[in-house]
């Protein structure tokens, strides 16, 4: 969807239409139930937990800058409801967020990165993905699954975009050594 039709949509919304918010709701209920589900663990919770997303994101939406991506926006609020969800339940996402990471750099090959996105469509790369610490696995979904610019994804995720790079680069880092792993058991 073009920001300038999620601009449209939500200046009818706040010029007191409700309807076109629903057109935002079934584009983007997909990723937002994902999202909630990576964290909770659970479909039930989840579905409760991508409702509150919805409905703080309706509530707070005279907030959202227009000409601005609404997705960016929407993941970020839904970040902070998965945040307070897991606080709620004695769990802290900054022990996730701050796991140390794994460095691994392969200097002989400049097209790694692309590469790497490559075998993010597959299913073993899926699971890979699944397999890394929140913060890393998040980064890389909004990156590349979502297509989002490295300020985008530092948006979504509250980093600075040096930090973004930071994240991307080290979950990329953390594939690439689990697929070294796994071609040298084999």
């Amino acid at each position: 969807m073009e920001e300038s039709r999620e601009a449209e949509l939500i200046r009818e919304v706040l010029a007191g239409d409700p309807r076109p918010f629903e057109v935002l709701v079934r584009r983007y209920q997909g990723p937002v139930y994902n999202l909630m589900l990576r964290n909770a663990g659970d479909g039930a919770v989840a579905e409760d937990l991508a409702q509150e997303a919805f409905v703080r994101a309706y509530a707070r939406l005279e907030t959202f800058r227009l000409g601005k991506r609404f997705f960016p926006w929407l993941y970020t609020l839904s970040m902070n409801v998965v945040r307070d969800w897991l606080r709620k339940n004695g769990r802290d996402l900054h022990v996730f967020m701050e796991q140390p990471s794994v460095m691994v750099r392969d200097q002989d090959r400049p097209d790694v990165e692309r590469s790497m996105v490559e075998r993010l469509d597959g299913a073993r790369a899926f699971e890979a993905v699944m397999e890394l610490p929140p913060a890393y696995r998040e980064a890389l979904i909004l990156r590349f699954r979502h297509d989002l610019s490295m300020a985008e994804v530092a948006q979504a995720l509250n980093l600075s975009v040096s930090g973004a790079k930071m994240r991307v680069s080290r979950g990329l880092d953390m594939l690439r050594l689990q697929f070294k792993e796994a071609s040298d058991e084999s």
